[in-house]
């Protein structure tokens, strides 16, 4: 199964990125995933279930130990992985298209 996760963590700074979204993007960034999309406003990665659910749970407990007080995370099913024979899913992001 492929997911798509889309996140965001507060609170915003406009000046500088605080130390959590710094953080956020060091994981999602070091995550073995097929595609991301960090951006100041929210992050977008895809990739097998596996690698971003492990993605998640690393972005959730890193980001909350580096100052996030709000994680806003949206997870689609995107399809199956080359071996499913599932349907595959939509739900492209608002935030841009997800490139590597």
């Amino acid at each position: 199964m492929r997911l798509r996760v889309e996140f965001t963590t507060e609170p915003f700074d406009l000046d500088e990125a605080p130390a959590h979204a710094l953080v956020a993007r060091e994981v999602i960034e070091a995550a073995d995933l097929d595609a991301v999309d960090v951006g100041p406003f929210g992050n977008t990665a895809e990739g097998g279930a596996d690698a971003v659910l492990t993605a998640v749970d690393a972005v959730l407990r890193r980001t909350l130990e580096s100052g996030a007080t709000r994680i806003s995370l949206q997870l689609n099913v995107i399809g199956e992985s080359e071996s499913g024979t599932g349907k595959s899913g939509t739900g492209k992001s608002g935030t841009g298209e997800v490139g590597k």
